[in-house]
This record gives structure tokens, sequence and C-alpha cells, in this order.
């Protein structure tokens, strides 16, 4: 029987690729979470000022439909504005993460919430096809994703670190002298 051919060994990145990924290993979640931030504090601000964001008046009826008319979008508007600012702050400045991924969470349910409020509105009468409306909503499932993404960057493995690197000694570097360590130079006697 003939042994199997040898599968060819991955392609090795060249030194400068190899920088990058490292660089975007470092810095990608940090990163996501600043322009997450800023996303959160544009679009929240613009809530805050009447007639500039193109998505307040679905955010107000969602608002008025789930509260049961309770509260109307007059004052859910500029809540919701304060909301996201809140969550916009939070992850720019990493500050009480915790609460800020909550109120997250939390604002991301109510806003998929008005794809079933706001059926109507966005879903296309041809099939399960989404409005322009309901796009808009659902772009939110790559914000929701990023929030996982830092979520779970925050939080420590429960399992500690892999037990291969936890057992593995640190390298040690060979002395520049060309000497190995532990080793002792014999003393040549001293002419004279």
């Amino acid at each position: 029987m003939e042994p199997l051919p040898r599968s060819p060994s991955p392609p090795v990145a060249p030194p400068r690729a190899g920088r990058l990924a490292a660089l975007c290993r470092r810095h990608s979640v940090a990163a996501l979470r600043m322009l997450m931030g800023l996303l959160f504090l544009y679009f929240g601000g613009m809530k805050l000022i009447p007639a500039a964001s193109p998505a307040e008046e679905m955010a107000g009826r969602t608002m008025e439909a789930i509260t049961f008319g309770l509260v109307p979008a007059a004052v859910s508007l500029p809540l919701l504005g304060v909301l996201e600012v809140l969550i916009g702050t939070g992850l720019v400045t990493g500050l009480l993460p915790r609460l800020t991924l909550t109120v997250f969470f939390v604002h991301m349910s109510g806003t998929f919430l008005a794809l079933a409020v706001l059926a109507g509105e966005m879903w296309s009468d041809a099939g399960p096809f989404p409005t322009l409306p309901g796009q808009y909503v659902l772009k939110n499932l790559v914000l929701l994703a990023a929030g996982v993404v830092i979520a779970a960057q925050g939080v420590p493995d429960p399992a500690g670190p892999p037990p291969a690197a936890a057992a593995a000694p640190a390298p040690q570097r060979e002395p520049r002298s060309g000497r190995r360590p532990g080793r002792v130079r014999e003393e040549q006697p001293a002419a004279g």
C-alpha cells in the first residue's frame, strides 16, 4: 500500500502581512466599538433635532405601538435620541460597558419589533421581501453582530487560558556573548 501524498504546506504570509494581521487582531474590537459608538452618537443626535432623522416617523409609530399609545412620538423620539447618545458615549469612552451593552441589546430588541408591529410597512406584498423601511431595520443585524463581538471580547473565558499556553514555559534566549547559560569558563593562569 502506497502512502498518501503529503498535502502542500500552507503559504507563508510575507512579514508585512503578518504584522498587519497582528495589528488588526490587537485593535479591531476597539475600532469596532469606537465606530459603533460614533454611529450611535450621530443617529441619536439626529433624533434630538426635529425632522433631521429619516427614521423618526417609523420610530415614533413603533414606540406608540409597543407602549400601547401611552408614550406619544413627541416624547419617545427625544427619549430614543438621548438613549442612543448615551449608548454611543458608553461605547466610545468604554465607561460602564456592561450597562452600555445591556441598554444596547434592549434597544436593538425594540428596533426589531418594528418588523412585527409595522409589518404592513416593513414587508412587501409580493412575498417575504423587505420594503425600504424594512431594509433600514434589517441592517441593524450588523450592529447586533458587532455588539455581540464587543460583548464577547469583554467577558473573560471561564475556562481560563488553553492548557498548552498555560503549561508551556517561556522560551529563554541565549546570551549574546555566545556562551551558554550555566557553563563556567576555566581560568587561564596569569602569565608572569
